[in-house]
């Protein structure tokens, strides 16, 4: 590294730029978790030792309370201070640890394939899934998740180790490639006769709700451009049992029309002239906008289901530090 860079900040040396993402930026996101708190969100349930604290009680590190002795207890846990105290046999009551599976479910369809300011939005997802797939190595738990296109889809089983890691970045690596050449056929193949859209949201929840174990923390990561009642029904049927949190990747052009101005505009096969001197195009261009994330936060709000966002302009790392700061 040369000195020039060891004198830049931090998101400047790990922030993610351009129209594709390589697997370098992703690998080097685990030097930008670790400048991240881990947000340990809700306690753990599932059934399998970790690092986490769930709401089963019994013999582990973590203190609970102090309790009256009742039958069946093991006499190693009771605190013979207390009970020479009260005169009462006491126990002690730890909170036992359990393990989080982390799941990670990352959209590289085409709507993706957009940005107007230092990346696409295909590339800030890729970034956002990196930190926080090297969050939860680095603290232990178990890592999977989805990679999804519009017409494929990789799907990573969780497991407790940097290979599965490394497996869930090669599969984002290659599905941000495949949306940039159009060559979309080395995320996963589609089976023969499957006519579901592999691009819907909801059919990318369907699939992760498969391997979701109860417990399991689920990070959505997407524009959700093809939300609908049907993915808003699995974030409700996956949030009962997961601590599920969405993360809205848009970019400012989305939100403001450009500077008041003539534009030529092509959709590679028409073109037209864009107007946007008039202040009402502007108005109503930033009210749609606006009306769609307010109606996305109010669904997600109901299913008790937070919502970081992130601006295609904005430092991934930072904005990730901010959340999880605030839910710490």
């Amino acid at each position: 590294m040369s000195k020039q860079a060891r004198t830049l900040p931090h998101q400047a040396l790990y922030q993610a730029t351009g129209a594709v993402i390589s697997l370098q930026d992703l690998l080097l996101q685990r030097y930008a978790a670790r400048t991240i708190e881990y947000a340990s969100h809700k306690r753990s349930v599932a059934g399998i030792s970790g690092l986490h604290l769930s709401k089963i009680r019994g013999r582990g590190i973590d203190f609970e309370e102090f309790r009256p002795y009742q039958a069946g207890d093991d006499i190693r846990t009771i605190d013979w201070r207390v009970t020479a105290r009260t005169g009462k046999p006491f126990t002690k009551v730890f909170r036992e640890e359990r393990e989080r599976p982390v799941l990670i479910a990352v959209d590289q369809s085409s709507s993706m394939f957009f940005g107007s300011h230092v990346a696409f939005k295909s590339v800030v997802a890729a970034q956002a899934a990196a930190i926080f797939c090297w969050l939860a190595i680095d603290n232990g738990d178990r890592v999977g998740g989805l990679v999804y296109s519009d017409d494929n889809f990789a799907l990573v089983r969780p497991k407790r180790s940097r290979r599965s890691a490394l497996h869930l970045l090669n599969q984002i690596q290659l599905a941000n490639a495949d949306l940039a050449t159009g060559l979309q056929q080395r995320a996963g193949v589609q089976k023969a006769g499957e006519q579901e859209e592999i691009g819907s949201l909801a059919t990318a929840l369907g699939r992760i709700r498969r391997i979701t174990k109860p417990g399991s923390t689920l990070y959505v990561i997407s524009d959700f451009s093809t939300i609908d009642e049907a993915g808003f029904q699995y974030l409700y049927q996956l949030s009962r049992h997961n601590n599920v949190v969405c993360c809205f990747i848009h970019d400012e052009l989305e939100e403001n029309l450009p500077i008041p101005g003539y534009y030529s505009i092509t959709d590679g096969r028409d073109k037209g002239t864009l107007n946007t001197f008039s202040k009402k195009a502007r108005d109503n261009y930033r009210g749609v906008f606006q009306q769609r994330l307010d109606a996305l936060r109010a669904e997600l709000t109901k299913l008790q289901i937070p919502l970081l966002t992130i601006r295609t302009d904005e430092p991934v790392v930072e904005r990730i530090h901010q959340w999880t700061s605030q839910t710490l």
